[in-house]
This record gives C-alpha cells, sequence and structure tokens, in this order.
C-alpha cells in the first residue's frame, strides 16, 4: 500500500540523518562538498545588521526569506501528521512550504486530508504543490486546486525510481509532459531533483519547456537510492548510493544556463545556506534534517530551529557585508577540494569576464569560512 511505503520512507529517512551521514563520494566520512566553499574573510567588509534585509525575489515571486521547508511526505495518517505539524512550523517562521509527492492524493481521493492541512495550518503562507513527471495535466491542476497552491513542483526522480523495487522504468515520455503541465497550470512551476542534482544540460532543457526556476536538490541530504535499496530484498543497487552532484557542483554547473536556481539538498546549517546563495541560489530549502528535528522535539523545536537558523543566516550577511541574500553572490569565494577539481573539468568559467561572482579556485583547504 502507498500509505505503509510513505511511512517507511519517513522511517529510512529520518535514520539518514545524523551528522556524520552527509557524506560525497570519494571524501572522508562526515565532509560535504559545501565544506570546500569558503568565503574569503575581509575584516571591515561588515554592514550595520538594520541595513539587512532577507527578502529574496525570481521568477516574479517575493519570498520574505531566503530558506523553504522543501517536499517531504504525505498519503497516510501519519504523514498527514506531520505536514500539519511542518505546517504549523512554517506559519509560525515565514518560510514558505512545498507537500511531499501528492501522487498519493491522485490515486485516491480519500488521501487529500493528508494534505490539505498545509493550507489549512499556512493560510497566508506561500504553499508549493508537489508532482512527478508522469502525472498528467489535469491532475496537475488538481494537485494546485486541492490546495490552493501558489506554486507547482515537479520532481524529477530517475535514480529513485530505477531502485524503487515498485518503480517506474519509462523515462522517455518525461520532457514532453512537463511541458504540458507548464502550459495547463496558472501557478509558477518549479523543477526539482530529489538528490541527485540537476545539470546545467538539464536546465538548458528546462528553459526550453516553460519552467520558471530550477531546485537543483543535489546529493549530500536523503538519499533515495539509499532508501530504495533497503527497502529491496537484496541491496542489489548499493552502487548507485553515490549517484549524482552535490548541491554546490550543480549550482556551479547549472549557474547561467537560463533559469533562476534554487539549492537543496544536504544543507546542514546557516552557513551552507550562505555559501549556497553565495553560489548563486535565490534561495535555499531543507527537508530531511527539519523533519528529524520535528520528530524528535516537536512543533516548538522545529520552529526554534527555524527561527535560529534565520538568525544566523542574517548574522553571516551582516558579517560579510551582503545587504540581501542575492549580494552573497558578490562576496570573495573560494572553492577547493573536489569541487574545485569538478570546475575544472567542467570547465566551468570562476571569473568575473563572464559575469560570474568573485570566485578563485584555490588548492588550498584552509583559506577562511
Amino acid at each position: 500500500m502507498t500509505g505503509n511505503r510513505k511511512d517507511e520512507h519517513v522511517r529510512l529517512a529520518t535514520a539518514q540523518h545524523s551528522p556524520e551521514r552527509h557524506v560525497t563520494p570519494f571524501d572522508a566520512p562526515g565532509v560535504s562538498q559545501f565544506d570546500e566553499v569558503r568565503f574569503m574573510h575581509h575584516a571591515l567588509a561588515g554592514t550595520d545588521r538594520a541595513e539587512v534585509s532577507t527578502r529574496t525575489s525570481f521568477a516574479g515571486l517575493e519570498w520574505q526569506v531566503p530558506l523553504y521547508i522543501n517536499a517531504m511526505t504525505g498519503g497516510s495518517e501519519k504523514t498527514g501528521e506531520i505536514n500539519r505539524d511542518l505546517a504549523i512550523a512554517a506559519r509560525e517562521t515565514g518560510l514558505p512550504i512545498a507537500t511531499g509527492s501528492m501522487s498519493p492524493y491522485l490515486k485516491d481521493p480519500s488521501t487529500a486530508g493528508t494534505f490539505t492541512p498545509m493550507r489549512r495550518e499556512h493560510p497566508d503562507g506561500f504553499v508549493m504543490a508537489n508532482i512527478n513527471a508522469t502525472a498528467t495535466a489535469e491532475q496537475a491542476r488538481r494537485a494546485v486546486g486541492l490546495i490552493e497552491a501558489d506554486a507547482l513542483q515537479i520532481h524529477l526522480n530517475t535514480v529513485q525510481e530505477t531502485v524503487m523495487p515498485e518503480g517506474d522504468r519509462s523515462f522517455g515520455h518525461w520532457s514532453a509532459g512537463i511541458e504540458k503541465i507548464v502550459t495547463a497550470v496558472e501557478v509558477p512551476v518549479i523543477v526539482k531533483e530529489v538528490g541527485f542534482g540537476l545539470s546545467g544540460r538539464t536546465v538548458e532543457q528546462l528553459v526550453s519547456l516553460g519552467v520558471r526556476v530550477a531546485d537543483v536538490a543535489g546529493r549530500g541530504g536523503t538519499n533515495f537510492a539509499r532508501i530504495e535499496n533497503g527497502r529491496r530484498d537484496h541491496a542489489d543497487y548499493a552502487y548507485l548510493e553515490d549517484w549524482g552532484l552535490s548541491t554546490p557542483a550543480s549550482l556551479l554547473d547549472a549557474r547561467g544556463h537560463g533559469l533562476p536556481l534554487l539549492a537543496s539538498g544536504g544543507v546542514r546549517h546557516p552557513l551552507d545556506a550562505a555559501r549556497a546563495l553565495a553560489l548563486g541560489a535565490r534561495a535555499v530549502g531543507a527537508a530531511g534534517g527539519f523533519l528529524t528535528v520535528l520528530l524528535d522535539g516537536g512543533v516548538d523545536a522545529l520552529v526554534r530551529q527555524i527561527t535560529t537558523w534565520l538568525d544566523q543566516l542574517t548574522a553571516l550577511m551582516t558579517l560579510l557585508g551582503a545587504h540581501s541574500p542575492a549580494a552573497l553572490a558578490d562576496c570573495d569565494v573560494l572553492v577547493t577540494g573536489s569541487l574545485r577539481e569538478f570546475c575544472q573539468d567542467r570547465g566551468l568559467a570562476m571569473g568575473a569576464a563572464k559575469g560570474d561572482f568573485p570566485m578563485t579556485m584555490s588548492s588550498r583547504s584552509r583559506d577562511g569560512r
């Protein structure tokens, strides 16, 4: 049953979210490619906190904060309660929020009540519906209408489907389906990965389909290859658990390809959020880490964590002299280690001559944070 699968996903996802599980291929345990993005410290760069605004805008949208709760779950009684609590935390902190995949509702309308708390508890907030790329245009409209969504996420999850025992095996029609959905709905369409990253080539394809925003959703957070492999009788696809691009690598590869970018996947703390914004993201999402805090400590604990993140992100912007989230892209950033090698291998321009943000590729590993 779908509900049982969704509950199993929650159990397996939260099991991954201890600090030591945020790893990237070929790195030592506990190391993230976010740690290879370092701010160059300039001691007189700071500004006055009162001059710093957290507002961010992109694709005709304006959010009060550059942080959002990303898609997680729905479809069972337990996940409905989780969605309710996530929405309460979003309301109390002013964060935009996305539902988990609404495929259960599209298959079984009786599960609608596991998704509608998102809007009921966050009536004036920015709420995103979420569907997969196999949904029809009519189903997309139903998903948007159910929660009066302000935007529609379409998730791309070919790796997850490949490992999932009951997953889809036909992906060739996804592009055409996305284009039909974009035409059919009246809200902006955001296409996101589910933890394996979006490349620049993929973002270029999304532009041609009429998509408004791309969420790179890179490797480093919840690993759906590991989750689905854990649901198999035998771990047949263990070799795919290191598949994909990290969130920093995705941002570097996808920037400049025609769409505003959102960043999610492996964001551990406010410094990672600042790093993602410095690499060109317009806003930063978190999911699994927030879910773990919610399940361990309840709504109040999650509200405290989000409030702390927003306060500390503002403090980092003040330290760096960035008066807005977009201004973080003007800060001096050092790219080191395997991420530097990735940029070199991909031939990614780092200099201002290309109109990019000030970035230095360095083999040093301890030059500022």
